[in-house]
């Protein structure tokens, strides 16, 4: 998946009728109902047993097998009409091995003893026809077995549950509420996933996981008939690993927004309703709204934006397999290369960064037990006090870098496709000191407040970049001013995260989430959060991208 479809998938609704083509959707329409229902943890494990012992004869000194089922469901609504509703289901198994020093994988959807065993053989097989090119042997960190084993998202209602003409009505009541304030055009949907995961390897793990993800967004465009101007502004909710719940708002889950913006930050649920009245009222703001004077400014960043940020200036740019290359053919490398981090101290931001990547956040899009090569997940550093410290690494990684342990971030988006390094949960740690939003600004002469994503562009180093938003307001004196249009930002990643002044606290930490994350070739997609509280740039470039340049 290209870069620019993270931002274009907010927007999914319009393309509705081609559900098969969203990245992690489709597979075998299903009866809803068909998503209940559940595989016997004692079954999978004689599907397991049979591909291990298969593989082993076959000459294997390594194996693993992950059997998937995978769930999803889809709700698109525009206006007053429902567009598609889609329920999906894949079912399969894939066996990874190590033979003659070397990586193989097969896959199979004939879930049976004998359709595993046979892909157990192929991919031996494989692995001894590419040993004939291998330099060097695979060397696996340790990992013990964990034996029989189990985890589970910890939702409150399964989404899946609730029945399909109470997640319409919600996805309509929403649209209803752009249109009463004001909207011309309304796209809403629903995503939830549901991955039923076991794991079973020859180090003695059997590992049964039950994973579910939720999403709600929505499109509110609003058109000036007078004068033919329009714009648009995208839900601030976060895609979340949570259940059904976190479309039932709670008072205790929202953060108020800057005092004269209107703004409300969420947490574990969401006001989907309360959000889409505000941007209808914001869209339609947007049409008056003048248009930014280029220059230098302090910049305000709200979670839900800023999360973008660090995804793709500081969560790719950490990623061990694209700092060796792994990924240049595709998606790039990175600036924080090996050299700057055995110096020990790189300052990659100011000393108020602390970034850590967490595989067991709770509500986050990559929180799971253990990960797809059977490792118990954990939390660790990345950026201590502004300085570079350690990357995102997996098994066959961590030798490379002269570590004993993998960090537990191997995923793969489906039984069939081979699992490899994806990005852990990477967040920006809440500043120690009590500070609001409000005080945060008071401090501010001359800024921008920024929330939500936009449109965004970054080099293949994750190192030189632009970001937009959703809303923007200018700031004078330490006080909101009004809203303003045509902002992004400009800067490289260093020297970002090295103007960072302010953090608010523990209070304003919130979320944000890509449910689409692509990477690798062939192309897979995985899900994660970034968690931050709002936070202070000071003297960032800031251009005005209606100009025309010449």
């Amino acid at each position: 998946m290209k870069r620019r479809d993270f931002v274009g998938l907010t927007s999914l609704a319009a393309g509705a009728l081609f559900l098969p083509s969203i990245p992690g959707f489709g597979g075998n329409l299903v009866d809803p109902e068909r998503l209940l229902e559940q595989v016997d943890p004692a079954v999978k494990k004689r599907l397991a047993d049979a591909a291990l012992n298969a593989a082993k004869s076959a000459g294997a000194s390594y194996t693993d097998v992950r059997i998937g089922r995978y769930l999803n469901q889809s709700v698109f609504t525009r206006e007053k009409q429902v567009q598609n509703i889609a329920s999906g289901e894949s079912y399969g198994a894939g066996v990874r091995v190590i033979a003659n020093g070397t990586w193989g994988f097969a896959a199979t959807n004939d879930v049976s003893e004998a359709g595993l065993a046979k892909a157990a053989q192929m991919a031996v097989a494989i692995a001894k026809a590419n040993s004939k090119a291998q330099k060097e042997q695979v060397q696996l960190a340790p990992q013990k077995g964990f034996g029989e084993v189990s985890w589970k998202t910890p939702i409150v209602q399964n989404a899946f549950e609730v029945p399909i003409a109470q997640k319409v009505e919600l996805l309509l009541a929403a649209n209803a509420k752009a249109l009463d304030n004001g909207a011309s055009f309304v796209n809403s949907s629903l995503f939830q996933i549901n991955e039923q995961k076991y794991f079973a390897s020859t180090d003695g793990s059997y590992i049964d996981q039950d994973i579910h993800r939720i999403w709600p967004t929505f499109t509110v465009s609003v058109v000036d008939r007078a004068t033919g101007k329009f714009r648009s502004r995208d839900a601030l909710s976060s895609p979340m690993g949570l259940g059904y719940e976190y479309l039932t708002p709670k008072a205790q889950d929202q953060v108020a927004g800057p005092a004269g913006t209107g703004l409300i930050g969420y947490r574990n649920s969401y006001d989907m309703l309360a959000d889409a009245a505000l941007a209808a009222k914001q869209a339609k703001e947007k049409i008056t709204a003048k248009s930014v004077v280029p220059g230098k400014y302090d910049l305000v960043l709200d979670p839900n934006h800023l999360g973008l940020t660090i995804h793709e200036s500081i969560g790719h740019a950490l990623e061990l397999d694209r700092v060796l290359g792994y990924e240049a053919n595709y998606a790039g490398t990175s600036f924080a290369t090996l050299d700057k981090w055995k110096t020990k101290n790189f300052q990659y931001g100011s000393k108020l960064v602390n970034i850590v990547a967490d595989k067991t956040q709770p509500g986050s899009l990559g929180a799971v037990g253990y990960d797809d090569e059977g490792v118990k997940t954990g939390q660790w550093d990345l950026i201590k006090n502004g300085v570079l410290v350690d990357y995102q690494k997996i098994r066959d990684q961590a030798g490379i870098v002269g570590q004993d342990h993998s960090d537990g971030c191997c995923y793969a988006q489906s039984w069939q496709d081979v699992q490899f390094q994806r990005m852990a949960n990477v967040s920006l740690q809440p500043g120690t000191t009590k500070m609001s939003v409000d005080d945060m600004i008071k401090n501010v002469d001359k800024g921008i407040y920024i929330a939500g994503r936009g449109s965004y562009s970054i080099d293949q180093q994750r190192y030189n970049f632009q970001f937009g938003g959703q809303t923007f307001y200018t700031i004078e004196k330490g006080k909101i001013a009004g809203m303003i249009e045509d902002v992004a930002y400009q800067a490289n990643t260093q020297e970002f995260w090295n103007s960072c002044a302010a953090i608010c606290d523990q209070s304003d930490y919130r979320m944000f989430g890509s449910f689409f994350d692509g990477k690798g070739q062939p192309s897979q997609v995985s899900a994660v959060s970034h968690g931050s509280a709002t936070t202070r740039f000071n003297g960032v470039n800031v251009i005005n991208t209606a100009r025309k340049i010449g």
